[in-house]
């Protein structure tokens, strides 16, 4: 068997913003295993600026893999713990080489299309206006579940927001969802959360930067509205700490992002362990390719959650890949009709 990596650019249709900044453009690699005439397919979604592994020595990495590619699955994955998008790509390229469908990985009725997934749709930061316009967007494309980023502009705007979704639709008729990227402070974020509850939220995540453990489990124990840990899991390796982080916050829900916690594997551990303790939790893509989000979508269906998910993100960019995935009425569709073009490597 033979593996080759390769860099690609994917381009934002627009600037999308978030407390981090504006996003212009997101870097991934692609992984391809070649074992005869068969062709494995993974992406290595690195997060700049989120990413655990968004080290100088990344490509390096990918390069050893490449070299060691003929050595056994554990082994790898243990050599790549510090490096979870790569983790990532590997699990995927594999199942794709073993697949008889390169790009179907988990068959199912989803990949029949036979069935969809509920998600959310997604309101990037912006201006006043800028917002609106997405709202506006996502409710008239039937999604009813609405996940909007804050932080980044006046938080008397953004509740001016929400109030306004409020004042026309209700929590039954529509789920509201906060993602505040660790925007707050750990002294103003109970009275902030109070503001919000007023709004029927059905979740915020990360109110508060990650690596604030006691801050955070105070604030999860009087919390009027349940909070999500997101990028508190990033970089957390070990079972024993995964389990002592949740033991210590007892969060209402954890957020899986597989390109940043370690792929398949290291997702099931964090679902595991939250199982026992009845923290909720949801998947959400980290704007991998298609390729990388087709991998999740398929994973996600896989585990009959009924809880909406985050994958709403293919369609950001200019030059993604054509796909079979399809969002409509705010559920992600896997659309047999349609075909893959996918030509690098």
């Amino acid at each position: 068997m033979k593996a080759i990596y390769q860099k690609y650019i994917l381009n934002f249709k627009q600037a999308s913003g978030t407390s981090r900044g504006i996003l212009h453009t997101k870097e991934t690699f692609f992984l391809k295993l070649v074992d005869g005439s068969k062709i494995g397919i993974g992406e290595c979604a690195v997060f700049r600026g989120l990413s655990i592994d968004d080290r100088p020595d990344y490509e390096e990495k990918l390069q050893w893999l490449c070299e060691n590619i003929n050595k056994e699955i554990n082994y790898l994955l243990n050599k790549l713990v510090e490096f979870p998008s790569i983790q990532f790509g590997l699990e995927q390229s594999i199942l794709s080489l073993q697949s008889e469908n390169s790009f179907e990985l988990f068959p199912s009725k989803f990949t029949q299309s036979k069935d969809a997934i509920n998600i959310n749709g997604l309101i990037w930061m912006g201006s006043e206006a800028f917002m609106k316009q997405q709202i506006a967007a996502k409710l008239k494309a039937g999604f009813s579940v609405i996940k909007m980023k804050i932080g980044a502009i006046d938080f008397k705007t953004e509740i001016a927001l929400l109030k306004s979704i409020r004042n026309e639709f209700s929590s039954e008729e529509i789920e509201l969802r906060v993602d505040a990227n660790g925007a707050f402070s750990p002294s103003e974020a109970l009275e902030k959360l109070k503001v919000l509850s007023d709004f029927e939220i059905h979740s915020i995540e990360q109110p508060i930067k990650q690596g604030q453990k006691d801050e955070m489990a105070d604030l999860c124990s009087k919390t009027p509205i349940p909070i999500a840990l997101d990028e508190e899991l990033i970089g957390v390796f070990d079972v024993a700490k995964k389990k002592e982080l949740l033991h210590i916050i007892n969060p209402q829900y954890i957020i899986l992002k597989p390109s940043l916690v370690g792929g398949f594997k290291g997702s099931l551990a964090w679902i595991n362990l939250a199982a026992k303790q009845q923290i909720g939790w949801w998947v959400t893509s980290a704007l991998e390719s298609n390729i990388g989000l087709n991998a999740i979508a398929q994973w996600t269906y896989s585990l009959s959650s009924n809880m909406p998910q985050g994958l709403g993100t293919g369609s950001l960019f200019t030059n993604n890949f054509e796909s079979p995935l399809e969002v409509k009425n705010g559920h992600l569709h896997y659309n047999n009709n349609k075909s893959w073009k996918f030509n690098l490597l």
